[in-house]
């Protein structure tokens, strides 16, 4: 008898239906022979011109098929809402259970995944191409305001590749390097060993650096272990499925910004088209209420996605507001959630930001360390394949 299939799986990696010989779904198993067999096949057909580029051959390489139904859904949820309002209601309220269903049924078992970062880049490009197609011909949009529309849409996607190449994580050589240092300083100034202030001395505990459990090195103050990436990260915030990556001290100003500009890109976007297909109501009403907007198929289009688009900006603007109130208080998600679940933390403004004070210097002092801090990482420079 092979005892091996009734060992316990690890408690971060589920059991596959397909290690129990007694589970009657065998046969419907969700592993993924399938994405592998699809990998295996377009890595056997190498481009004839032999010009492959690493970012393009790191996509081929994590591609995964069982997200593109759900690209090829999305814009017929979308034109099926379109034909009337009751149903452009149930479909978009639905539509975040039916994307978060999906997930869980075909990639509950990858640790990180393409999946929401492909499906919010084709959210946003079909986007665009729908305000070109659709929007730009009525005549209602001048060009310096298509220019800026454009130029959103440039920096939203450079800022997250910026964001993408890396919230800086930590090495072993981080540690070494950080010793090394402060031996030279020692030696150097070895005259100087003057007591230390009392607030230097307060602040030594928080400065120490502890080893993880996990990786087996030495991380510094604020690092955290992410179980998605399998590293640790410095002064870890989140990890973010929709960038597929973490946000830590190396991108976490970067990913503010993309987040700013894309929300700041959606509002002005969703006006214009507002504004072009009903002239004559406000901004706020023309939202919940446009007359003659479903008589034409490409007018109630553009008017669902008007309110797919509202839809992901709202979750987007509480994500912004999250986010500074936490850089305000000089905390990070994880610190929050730590500080939660010990109960050594209060919650203030209606739960949206944890005070823990114990970073905290005050608002001016706290945006002052956010905006400077540097990633203090040896390895500065990050792999085309890392924006992958």
């Amino acid at each position: 008898m092979k005892w091996e299939k009734l060992k316990p799986p690890d408690p971060d990696e589920p059991m596959c239906c397909c290690g129990c010989d007694i589970y009657q779904y065998s046969c419907c198993c969700d592993c993924e022979d399938l994405d592998e067999a699809f990998n295996s096949w377009l890595k056997e057909k190498t481009p004839s011109c032999g010009l492959q580029s690493p970012v393009f051959g790191t996509m081929i390489n994590n591609l995964e098929i069982s997200m593109i139904p759900a690209l090829l859904l999305l814009p017929l949820l979308l034109r099926a809402a379109s034909l009337h309002y009751l149903l452009g209601i149930i479909i978009l309220t639905a539509l975040p259970g039916l994307v978060l269903s999906y997930y869980y049924a075909t990639h509950r078992r990858k640790r990180r995944t393409l999946f929401f970062l492909a499906l919010a880049l084709y959210s946003l490009a079909y986007m665009y191409y729908l305000f070109i197609t659709e929007i730009l011909p009525r005549g209602d949009v001048s060009p310096l305001q298509m220019c800026v529309v454009t130029t959103g849409m440039i920096l939203t996607i450079v800022s997250l590749i910026h964001t993408k190449r890396g919230p800086g994580f930590v090495a072993d050589s981080l540690h070494e390097a950080r010793m090394d240092a402060e031996d030279h300083t020692n030696h150097s100034d070895g005259s100087i060993q003057l007591a230390a202030p009392e607030k230097t001395r307060k602040q030594a505990p928080t400065t120490k650096w502890t080893l993880c459990p996990l990786c087996k090195i030495m991380r510094p103050p604020r690092a955290g272990h992410c179980r998605t990436c399998g590293s640790c990260v410095q002064r870890l915030d989140h990890h973010c499925v929709w960038i597929n990556s973490c946000v830590g001290q190396a991108n976490h100003r970067s990913f503010l910004q993309t987040v700013c500009v894309f929300v700041l890109t959606s509002v002005y976007g969703i006006s214009l088209v507002l504004r072009s297909l009903c002239p004559c109501q406000y901004l706020v009403t023309a939202l919940f209420y446009c007359p003659g907007v479903y008589s034409q198929p490409s007018t109630a289009l553009c008017f669902t996605c008007c309110w797919y688009s509202s839809i992901i900006t709202v979750g987007l603007v509480y994500l912004l507001v999250a986010q500074v109130l936490n850089i305000s208080f000089n905390v990070t998600g994880r610190e929050a959630q730590l500080a939660l679940r010990n109960k050594k933390a209060q919650s203030r403004l209606w739960g949206l930001v944890v005070d823990t004070g114990e970073h905290s210097r005050g608002f001016y002092q706290n945006w002052v360390e956010f905006l400077t801090m540097k990633d203090s990482s040896v390895s500065f420079h990050s792999s085309p394949t890392d924006l992958v």
